[in-house]
């Protein structure tokens, strides 16, 4: 059976760019008769605050998209929260360790600043990774390590470039060693967004994975993560984001954009659903409607694959 998730961050509360994503990957599922998941991607325990968690859980309901595993739902492939699920991290991290994939890198962040005019590397990642510490010898690696707790970074085997077909952007290719090697546990002992979502998408058996097109980029670090822990990788589709009238995606500097600030303003959910389904491609007009009146008819490739950008006249049609 297919198996699809909604993983938000709950370090911010949820936008319509979110609710988008929200929307298509729910439909994907619901469409293909598979599961649904809901997963909270709170790893980042600086920055992931409980009570936004409350707030997106909140705001899902509200939207009418349901999840058949997760918070309030259960599941055998629990827990939900990446924050209770360190020990898998911790066997993925010794399994890497154990098969020579990693290695220490004691970089300070104004060192890793200094080659920020190097080549553009991923957008979501910042410049490629020059492999300063790679190739340190053992002595030069106990000197360092005297001065500096070190970050662990996996090392992108070099050769043959990366290919994969996205389920909305088409055929995908990355050159060899893209973005350079990248941290997977960070020095202050914080786990890395791409060891943690490649171990749970393969432990929870997701098979399709639909979201927010900026993490494109990231795909062939995960893919890469999945052949060396010998998992075998879901279908990946990246739908385009949404965009302020400056052209950047969506921020807190385009203004209260969050759906609980859409409900506050007389906002029906119906037409927030109507408005997402029109600007992603699944109708041809906009209308109210609730999202399970898009399930008979969704497909991927009626999804858009041009950003869209968000003007004052798009929020007042949402609010009536």
């Amino acid at each position: 059976m297919r198996r699809g998730r909604f993983a938000p961050t709950p370090s911010g509360d949820m936008h319509l760019g979110n609710a988008k994503i929200a929307l298509l990957s729910w439909l994907q599922m619901r469409a293909a008769g598979g599961v649904f998941v809901l997963r909270i991607e709170d790893i980042d325990i600086q920055r992931a605050r409980p009570e936004i968690t409350e707030r997106i859980i909140e705001d899902l309901r509200w939207l009418g998209l349901d999840w058949d595993e997760g918070p309030g739902e259960g599941g055998r492939f629990g827990p939900y929260w990446q924050s209770r699920r360190l020990a898998y991290y911790e066997e993925a991290l010794a399994r890497l360790e154990a098969a020579g994939g990693l290695y220490p890198c004691y970089c300070s962040r104004a060192e890793l600043l200094a080659v920020a005019g190097a080549p553009h590397g991923l957008s979501s990642e910042g410049a490629p990774y020059p492999g300063t510490c790679r190739g340190l010898s053992p002595e030069e690696r106990r000197e360092r390590a005297a001065r500096k707790t070190p970050s662990l970074r996996f090392a992108l085997a070099e050769g043959e470039p990366v290919h994969f077909d996205d389920g909305i952007a088409g055929p995908i290719a990355f050159p060899p060693g893209s973005g350079g090697d990248f941290v997977v546990r960070r020095a202050d002992g914080l786990f890395s967004y791409q060891l943690a979502v490649t171990v749970d998408d393969a432990l929870m058996d997701i098979t399709d994975v639909l979201r927010g097109g900026d993490l494109l980029d990231s795909t062939p670090r995960q893919l890469a993560l999945y052949a060396a822990l010998g998992y075998t990788p879901p279908a990946f589709a990246h739908a385009p984001l949404l965009l302020g009238e400056d052209g950047r995606r969506l921020a807190k500097r385009h203004g209260d954009l969050g759906i609980a600030g859409l409900r506050a303003a007389g906002a029906a959910p119906e037409a927030v659903i109507g408005w997402l389904a029109h600007i992603s491609g699944l109708t041809d007009r906009f209308e109210p409607l609730a999202a399970k009146d898009l399930i008979s008819t969704f497909s991927l490739d009626k999804v858009s694959k041009e950003p869209y950008v968000l003007d004052e006249a798009s929020l007042r049609r949402l609010i009536r």
